[in-house]
């Protein structure tokens, strides 16, 4: 038997959390739902908005031997089109949504616009299991405002959910805490609003700063791509990278915590680069290296987001950041520099506030690393230096809040609009950048 949560009492106890939708793509979609233990040959049926001709969805159950998830694929279907979809047990709907599709521009016409919502640090308190003291989870009411914002996608950057010290020693405690954070019934109209990704961080991995040598590294992967709908996960079983591609933004979704060398190891030996402390791994550096090097290959685009849960060129932080980690920020920014690599944006979480550092280089566009943080988590205190970095250009302290990101205008012509948002759905600070000056 496994768990004994205080399930959410809609459908009859049948559903734990879902649906959420996963990758969508130009003619399939993902949708992933996690049900009762008891509860098997639920169905998906599925058909285009207006229409009555149904498809029923294939199905794939997840091999996670404790948690009962199932992810439907819907497939052959047309580009930029609405499909309702229900899902079914016992010939009874127990819920229902819409899914659509990606918009086939490229060749035809100009990129459509879209935005997309981008967050890190979730954390819903348990206090039988939390800490002593004040509970460190805040408002979660945050989510309802980031399922009405009319978003085309959500990235979760890392600490997704909150491991504690009854969880990292254990498969069943690591499913536990995924399962009861995904039930908690305030996320549920966003996962089900729109697409979901997600890279992790070390909550969400392990314990506090875990890496390489995290004893259950692999069973938290089986985790982790039991309870998101990515597009893949990593190469030959091994971290959770992957990369895919809206209208004309690709992602590139990093791994920063499975190939992981500790932290506290030299960041410099004798002066030099310590050439054994490593973030990314040589393999996942190795493909990140190819990927952006084939990234416009077969599509149009401007920008090129690299998804971290760690920051990447904050160079006063004093935890994990890639600068820590010099060996593999000096190859990753001189690939990016020698091979001309346009657009690319960093994109991050972790800290505990939202940040924009910007990054001059000579000779060619500035860098970004936008750090969008802390969803619900409690908020970072960090030292004035860090605070007054001079490259340090948008700054949010003092509340909980999530990014949105918009593109609009011509291909030649486009644009992106950072916006940080607190948890009533209020904007905090606009920061705005033309693919132009990325070039």
């Amino acid at each position: 038997m496994f768990l004994s949560l205080p399930l959410f009492s809609q459908k009859e106890n049948i559903i734990i959390a879902g649906p959420m939708i996963g990758h969508v793509e130009f003619r399939t979609a993902k949708v992933w739902i996690e049900l009762n233990k008891d509860i098997n040959n639920v169905q998906l049926f599925y058909w285009e908005e207006n229409k009555t001709n149904k498809q029923k969805a294939t199905f794939s159950k997840q091999l996670n031997k404790i948690s009962n998830i199932s992810i439907f694929d819907l497939i052959q279907l047309e580009p930029g089109t609405k499909y309702k979809y229900s899902i079914l047990y016992k010939n009874k709907t127990i819920d229902s949504g819409t899914v659509k599709t990606q918009t086939l521009w490229q060749y035809r016409t100009e990129p459509p616009a879209f935005s997309m919502l981008a967050g890190s640090c979730a954390y819903f308190n348990e206090p039988i299991y939390d800490r002593p003291g004040r509970p460190y989870g805040n408002d979660s009411s945050i989510f309802k405002s980031m399922a009405k914002e009319n978003a085309d996608l959500m990235l979760w950057l890392g600490d997704n959910w909150y491991t504690r010290e009854v969880d990292y020693y254990s498969e069943w405690g690591l499913n536990y805490r995924a399962q009861r954070d995904r039930s908690q019934q305030v996320l549920q109209p966003l996962l089900k609003a729109m697409p979901n990704y997600a890279v992790w961080d070390d909550h969400d991995y392990g314990y506090n700063n875990a890496g390489l040598s995290y004893p259950l590294k692999e069973t938290s992967r089986s985790v982790f791509t039991s309870y998101w709908a990515n597009p893949s996960y990593g190469e030959a079983s091994e971290g959770i990278y992957s990369r895919f591609i809206w209208n004309d933004v690709e992602f590139f979704v990093l791994d920063d915590r499975y190939f992981r060398s500790d932290d506290k190891l030299p960041d410099s030996i004798n002066g030099q680069p310590n050439p054994s402390k490593k973030m990314f791994g040589d393999k996942q550096l190795n493909w990140l290296e190819n990927a952006l090097s084939q990234s416009s290959e077969n599509y149009k685009i401007n920008f090129r987001f690299i998804v971290s849960g760690s920051q990447i060129l904050n160079e006063l932080n004093p935890y994990d950041c890639l600068t820590h980690y010099p060996i593999e920020y000096n190859e990753l920014i001189n690939f990016i520099t020698k091979n001309k690599i346009e657009g690319v944006v960093f994109l991050t979480g972790d800290r505990h506030h939202s940040e924009i550092i910007k990054k001059e280089r000579n000779g060619t566009y500035p860098l970004l690393d936008i750090t969008a943080s802390p969803l619900t988590s409690g908020l970072s205190k960090f030292t004035g230096k860090e605070k007054n970095h001079p490259s340090r250009i948008i700054g949010i302290d003092h509340t909980t809040n999530y990014g949105k990101i918009s593109f609009t205008g011509t291909f030649k012509e486009r644009k992106m609009k950072i916006e940080f948002i607190g948890p009533g759905g209020e904007s905090l600070t606009v920061y705005e950048i033309d693919a132009k000056d990325l070039k």
